[in-house]
């Protein structure tokens, strides 16, 4: 296996300390504090570890405080509910003794039921893209250093972009954007090890999509970004092996806050997965 890909699974692997209680690794990836998607992904793994004979159909979380990408991450789990059809668990990411995440997460036994979904949007296939899991080089000498770190860690996933992204240079835009993204190499037949990656990339690009109509990004340091919170629902089985299509759009922005919701296609246009987001996006006071 990629070594990216096989490191990111260790990341989401985590030791078990008693009962209900799980340590996690944290991982640098060049941003100012833990990547939002780690956290969630190693919340549901703690959940899981709890969990027979069901799977995760929806997850509802929020990001308290920042975290520290030197420290393990405890996690404890909340067994709610044992029910018929349904589990739900609850769990609390703590570092340094304080709350940095919380989330709810319900699963489900296999249940056949009505079925309809909305189609997927036309774009073109991913083959006709240009990889775009980092910038180009000549951008890349022109980042800050702390920027440049960012980009520059190997990705697990690779990225294809629909629309062309500047961010240096950012232009007011329609607040949507399409991303085709797939892990960098084969994976297992276990569908709960994909809904676990998937909440892990949920956490690129989305809440970025909420600043196209204002000509900003993340660079621009009159421009303070932070998720507020994270919610996940899965529709149907899927792989994040094969790819996949991020379509979002932010249907609002107020307050010092952006809103930004996607649907999450398979290659060949089911519905598998949604997502939504709530951040802060505000705008740095000058002194």
């Amino acid at each position: 296996m990629d070594q990216r890909l096989a490191d990111l699974l260790a990341l989401l692997e985590l030791e078990q300390l008693e009962v209900n209680l799980f340590r996690g690794a944290s991982r640098d990836i060049g941003a100012p504090q833990v990547f939002g998607g780690q956290v969630l992904g190693q919340a549901l793994s703690a959940a899981a570890a709890t969990v027979e004979g069901r799977v995760v159909h929806s997850l509802h979380a929020y990001f308290l405080r920042r975290g520290d990408c030197n420290a393990p991450i405890v996690y404890q789990v909340d067994r709610s509910l044992d029910g018929h059809s349904f589990a739900n668990r609850r769990v609390v990411a703590i570092q340094h003794g304080q709350q940095i995440f919380n989330m709810a997460a319900s699963f489900q036994a296999s249940e056949a039921g009505f079925d309809h979904q909305v189609g997927i949007p036309p774009v073109p296939p991913p083959e006709s893209l240009a990889d775009s899991s980092g910038p180009p080089e000549a951008l890349l000498a022109r980042l800050p250093e702390r920027v440049r770190r960012f980009f520059e860690q190997p990705r697990p996933f690779e990225f294809r972009m629909v629309q062309s992204i500047d961010y240096l240079h950012p232009q007011r835009a329609p607040p949507q954007r399409q991303i085709w993204f797939r892990a960098v190499d084969a994976l297992a037949d276990d569908e709960m090890l994909h809904r676990r990656l998937l909440a892990y990339v949920s956490d690129f690009f989305l809440l970025d999509t909420a600043t196209l109509p204002h000509g900003t990004s993340f660079l621009k340091p009159t421009l303070i970004m932070a998720s507020i919170d994270h919610a996940l629902w899965f529709h149907r089985a899927l792989r994040v092996d094969d790819w996949l299509l991020y379509a979002m759009e932010s249907p609002s922005a107020s307050g010092a806050r952006g809103f930004a919701r996607a649907s999450v296609f398979a290659r060949d246009g089911r519905l598998v997965a949604s997502a939504a987001q709530e951040g802060l996006v505000r705008a740095r006071k000058e002194s």
